[in-house]
């Protein structure tokens, strides 16, 4: 049986890559959100993005290397990235980017919490301690969107589907570490891109005309059951960009979590919360509300530890010297 790999400080490049393009992704998924919908922009951001994952292939071996002896649990793989996207996706449509994105960010602590029974990774009792602190940055982020300030039109579903996003990707990255054992991180690109393809067509088939959303009121339904408009002008410079961050992402964190332990990797996933902040403020002069800032700071916190806590653990231990004195 092949060992796993071990390279932690490759893993943290690749996930900071990878959270970078998410965040762009994000980004530009929101900027179209208004005019197309989620399942066409979801066709063509990953037929672009198979195309940049079939060169990876070629740099990475060659074709072979698309040949598997576990298509189910890639098969499997794939459907939970395409479940975790369209349920984020969704609630993007109707939540401000930096919500959105914190409530999101259950999915580092469920990693951390998840790589115990699945991957059979040693958390101690520290690292469960701040999992404990970050998830409840998570409710305090939500207590923002209950009272009398909270949006009237923002169901509570809504916000669960960050959480509920959160979890199919947990369990994902979790698979990544134990197919990434035998996969090379291009090859895996290339199954999820052609999994959205897959998934994106039979909504086409279904809704592309748009007639289960004449009636609908809510965002995140239009959102996924709009018509489908050719992309013009500048928009189509939107969608290559969404295709080659698609492509990145998929390598990037294929990557991230084949070659290093989750827990290790998981913390850097953090990263996305500033930027998501930085965006809104920037796009939609959206800021976040001080129970949300609360919630991010104890959750960056509490992931930094987690990653202090493994760092130290990991380190080698250097036997002192003794001298004696005559």
């Amino acid at each position: 049986m092949t060992e796993a790999l071990n390279r932690p400080a490759a893993g943290i490049l690749f996930v900071i890559a990878g959270i970078l393009a998410i965040s762009v992704s994000d980004l530009l998924i929101k900027l179209l959100s208004g005019g197309y919908p989620l399942h066409e922009m979801v066709f063509i951001r990953s037929g672009i993005g198979i195309c940049f994952s079939l060169v990876l292939v070629q740099l990475e071996g060659g074709w072979q290397i698309l040949k598997t002896k576990t298509p189910g649990l890639h098969l499997l793989r794939g459907g939970l990235v395409v479940v975790s996207n369209l349920s984020y996706f969704a609630a993007l449509a109707v939540l401000p980017l930096a919500d959105a994105t914190a409530l999101f960010f259950v999915a580092p602590l469920m990693i951390t919490l998840l790589s115990i029974p699945i991957l059979g990774e040693k958390v101690g009792p520290w690292r469960l301690g701040a999992v404990v602190v970050g998830f409840g940055g998570v409710i305090l982020m939500m207590q923002a969107w209950r009272g009398e300030s909270a949006p009237a039109d923002v169901h509570w579903l809504i916000l669960v589907l960050p959480m509920f996003s959160a979890l199919a990707y947990a369990l994902n990255q979790l698979m990544t570490r134990k197919l990434g054992v035998a996969s090379k991180a291009s090859a895996m690109a290339v199954y999820i891109q052609a999994m959205f393809i897959l998934v994106s067509l039979g909504f086409f088939l279904v809704a592309g005309d748009g007639r289960f959303a004449q009636d609908a009121s809510n965002e995140s339904i239009i959102f996924l059951l709009r018509a489908w408009v050719w992309p013009e002008g500048p928009d189509r410079w939107l969608f290559l960009g969404l295709g080659l961050n698609s492509a990145i992402i998929g390598y990037a964190l294929g990557q991230a979590y084949r070659l290093a332990n989750a827990a290790t990797v998981a913390p850097f996933e953090y990263l996305g919360l500033p930027l998501a902040v930085f965006w809104g403020w920037v796009i939609w002069a959206e800021f976040p509300a001080p129970l949300v800032l609360a919630g991010i700071a104890l959750i960056m916190g509490s992931g930094l530890f987690v990653f202090l806590r493994e760092r130290i653990k990991s380190r080698p231990m250097i036997k002192k010297r003794v001298h004696r004195r005559y």
